[in-house]
């Protein structure tokens, strides 16, 4: 529904070059319940003079520069100091997203104040922005105080545009205007067409936060972003941690914590160097979504501050010969589901179509091949209680989950939730392994839920345990509990992909992995065609 009143307002912009005024823009922002409704005044309308605020993380900072992180146990320590929002005039926490086609990017950012001049300015010539889009705003606020007559929490106006008529495969560059000010113009690649076979290249990611080594995680990204062109990133759920986190966060009158929501806009700026440059694709974990994990923050927080395909929990899109499919571990994925019927659908589609979509990389936040100790293999139940006193169960995990990735030729699996690094020889039905990435015929499972927060060294139960075994299980090729890091892949050609993964701080990558898929998995419409003629050949 977002991405079509976006299009709505790029294409009156595009076209007609129309202004909206200050009455209309008012319906468009989204206002909290309350009487309560302030923000800080644009440049050039009454007001006092505000003090410059500056607001800085330091990207080159080592290990022994952040509060508290501890290698050997592998702590991620304090997080860093967090953005005040309230102060933040110009346009930050800019970050694209993909929404299913080639010549589209979406587009969000954050200020403290909103005008009747909301606007991203782009096109494929730096000098000659020539297109613009206008945007729509929103903001929320969060836990009101009874005792104190006032909300804890007001966010920012977080703007959503869409930048429509892109040339697919080729660099763009975009500058907004908001809030009586401009960002930088900033440059970004455009998804290259469906079905082409340029190369793609993608970072993923998983439960990074705010704390120094997320700092650290992002900043190795941004080196590897100097040395070659990534097309996304791949975000496998617990994104900023706001939810409650070591009892550093705001206590209630019954001393009931909740999310501090000036970490997601602390998150949102720590990745800005990341996100502006390409498409940001994140799908909700535990930490997002989960009434328990979340803080009661349900999704709704995640889904004001994203702007994903579909619903956003679950939703699939194309960047030339790869097509992407999220899904909410979170839910539901039984055959009798929406998600899994929805999952069956997708899959089966794409599966019709691999000449177009040789490689199906499948991503998620629970991973179902784990072999730490300190979450398993995700079967749908979590190992509490609600306050309502039900015990989460969702089906489908993970056995429908897998009849389906397996039935359709999914490539890869994607994911995050354990705090380690684990890559898995091609598998299926848990048993059934192949001890080699050459003429794959089965998913490659690949947690990457290394990237910020505490890792999974020790046992929770049994803190003086390793979280591994002393052998590892038959799927597991390779695994790390004991460092921070990232991981990319580089989908090359039709036929062959590569893996690596980075170590914190490292400019090599500890692993690199040749992965070729098995031609079984294409099944092509000329394939066919040649058998039914050579059949009737025969028959003659």
């Amino acid at each position: 529904m977002r991405l079509a009143l976006l299009l709505l307002l790029v294409t009156v912009n595009c076209e007609l070059d129309i202004k909206l005024p200050a009455d209309i823009l008012s319906d468009l922002v989204e206002r909290p319940e309350g009487n309560s409704f302030s923000y800080n005044l644009a440049e050039g309308e009454e007001g006092e003079e505000e003090e410059p605020y500056e607001y800085e993380i330091n990207y080159d900072w080592k290990i022994d520069q952040f509060q508290e992180i501890n290698s050997t146990l592998g702590k991620c320590g304090k997080e860093i100091p967090q953005l005040d929002v309230s102060k933040m005039k110009a346009p930050h926490q800019i970050r694209l997203s993909y929404t299913g086609k080639a010549t589209e990017m979406a587009i969000t950012w954050t200020t403290n104040g909103v005008t009747e001049h909301e606007q991203v300015n782009y096109g494929p010539v730096e000098t000659d922005l020539n297109y613009t889009s206008t945007s729509i705003s929103h903001q929320y606020k969060w836990r009101y105080d009874q005792e104190a007559g006032d909300w804890y929490y007001t966010s920012g106006f977080i703007h959503e545009a869409l930048m429509i008529n892109l040339i697919p495969g080729m660099i763009h560059y975009y500058q907004i205007e908001s809030n009586g000010m401009k960002s930088d113009i900033i440059k970004f690649v455009a998804a290259p067409a469906e079905g082409s076979n340029t190369p793609v290249s993608f970072l993923h990611v998983g439960d990074v936060g705010t704390f120094g080594t997320s700092v650290m995680v992002t900043n190795d990204m941004m080196k590897r972003m100097k040395e070659k062109q990534f097309h996304g990133m791949i975000h496998c759920g617990d994104i900023s941690y706001a939810n409650k986190y070591d009892g550093e966060r705001p206590e209630d009158k019954n001393n009931k914590t909740f999310a501090e929501q000036k970490v997601w806009d602390t998150w949102g700026q720590m990745v800005e160097p990341v996100g502006s440059k390409m498409a940001y694709m994140a799908v909700p974990g535990n930490h997002e979504l989960d009434i328990w994990d979340s803080t009661n923050e349900n999704g709704t927080i995640y889904a004001k501050r994203f702007i994903m395909p579909g619903n956003e929990r679950y939703f699939s899109f194309s960047v030339g010969m790869v097509h992407f499919v999220a899904v909410s571990t979170d839910e539901s994925i039984d055959a009798e589901s929406t998600q899994g019927q929805w999952f069956k659908n997708v899959l089966t589609e794409v599966n019709k179509n691999r000449d177009k979509w040789p490689w199906l990389v499948v991503f998620q936040h629970r991973p179902i091949y784990n072999s730490n100790k300190n979450h398993g293999n995700w079967t749908g139940t979590n190992n509490y209680t609600n306050p309502d006193g039900r015990k989460p169960h969702h089906l489908g995990w993970p056995d429908n989950f897998e009849k389906l990735i397996l039935e359709n030729k999914v490539n890869f699996v994607l994911a995050g939730h354990v705090h380690h690094y684990e890559r898995s020889w091609p598998v299926k039905n848990r048993e059934d392994v192949l001890l080699s990435y050459d003429n794959v015929d089965r998913p490659v499972h690949i947690t990457c839920g290394h990237a910020g927060k505490s890792l999974y060294r020790k046992m929770w139960d049994f803190p003086d345990r390793n979280t591994y075994d002393e052998e590892a299980p038959l799927f597991s090729a390779a695994r790390d509990n004991a460092n921070w890091g990232h991981c990319e892949l580089d989908f090359v050609d039709t036929k062959t992909a590569k893996h690596r993964m980075y170590l914190m701080g490292s400019d090599e990558p500890k692993e690199e992995i040749t992965i070729t898929r098995s031609a079984g998995t294409r099944t092509t419409f000329s394939a066919v065609l040649l058998v039914a003629s050579f059949v009737i050949f025969l028959k003659l």
